[in-house]
């Protein structure tokens, strides 16, 4: 069975986390810094070729009360891209407080802020994909709310 990889987007950087359905326990693996598609993909396409990746869960950033905004509209833009450039199987996933609770587990370890701005990305992706691990691995994703004055593109463009 292949590793699940849950990814905390970021319009700067990206969270990564491993985890599967066996073992139900998720694992921060890293922080990738974005830098052009054309990295990007080369790098997305390394990291499930060498952890053996069967399918990929991008955290989706809604609001408190369930709706989307113009980062989950990017954010799905961004998995459909990353679905495209690594032929794997993206799940939109909701990511609300992850991030909020990373850094809250890493500021009670005792870092400083300059410490945690990179372990929170991959702290967040591992909150991320426990929780969808928990949830029993949905393959299903929640449904698009309408966005009015959706950008343009960006770097996934």
């Amino acid at each position: 069975m292949g590793r699940i990889l849950g990814l905390d987007f970021g319009t700067k950087r990206v969270g990564a986390a491993l985890g599967d359905r066996e073992t139900g326990i998720a694992t921060p693996l890293e922080t990738y810094p974005r830098r052009n598609p054309a990295q990007d993909a080369q790098h997305y396409r390394e990291l499930v070729d060498a952890y053996r990746v069967e399918r990929i869960v991008v955290g989706l950033p809604l609001h408190t009360g369930g709706g989307e905004g113009t980062l989950a509209a990017l954010a799905r833009r961004w998995g459909a891209w990353l679905g495209a450039v690594t032929n794997r199987p993206v799940v939109l996933f909701d990511e609300r407080y992850t991030t909020l609770h990373a850094d809250e587990i890493l500021r009670a370890s005792g870092l400083r802020a300059s410490q945690r701005i990179g372990k929170r990305d991959r702290i967040a992706a591992q909150i991320l994909l426990q929780h969808y691990l928990d949830a029993g691995c949905p393959q299903a994703e929640p449904p698009a709310a309408p966005l009015a004055d959706l950008p343009d593109g960006g770097p996934e463009s």
